[in-house]
């Protein structure tokens, strides 16, 4: 296993809710993100191995796939992005996502939901609310395979 990092500002925009009706009308925030040369050598080198990309954190996913192109290589990036990940994304860097349970009409959330699937998702929620889970920053987590 190898541990990578990567930096993402994460603005208050990231916890906005989602007012608008439609997320096609969700003007999503920007933020500045850095992934070093390094960082992407791991990454690579952990693909090649086999291994999976586990990204920790929805903002994390957010810069792993600005940073990655439609063939699915992994680039070094230093700069903003405003990435609204919201079907029909296909993802191209990550595998698997550990997050905690967000809040309703956010974009996080909206991530969440679109890299698991609105039925895995949807059962995870209904699981944690009737088991009483932590939800927000500080609550529970799960892992999203």
């Amino acid at each position: 296993m190898t541990l990578s990092r990567l930096t993402l500002h994460v603005g208050l925009g990231t916890f906005r809710p989602i007012e608008a009706d439609s997320l096609d009308e969700h003007r999503m925030h920007s933020e500045w993100g850095c992934i070093t040369p390094e960082t992407v050598q791991e990454i690579e080198a952990c693909r090649r191995a086999g291994g999976r990309v586990v990204a920790v954190g929805t903002t994390c996913v957010r810069l792993l796939e600005t940073a990655t192109d439609e063939a699915g290589t992994l680039h070094p990036f230093n700069g903003q992005t405003d990435l609204f990940i919201r079907p029909p994304y296909r993802f191209r860097a990550v595998d698997a996502l550990l997050t905690n349970f967000h809040l309703p009409r956010t974009t996080l959330l909206v991530l969440v939901r679109t890299f698991g699937g609105d039925a895995l998702i949807g059962r995870a929620y209904a699981e944690a609310i009737r088991e009483e889970y932590r939800f927000y920053s500080y609550g529970d987590a799960m892992l999203v395979v």
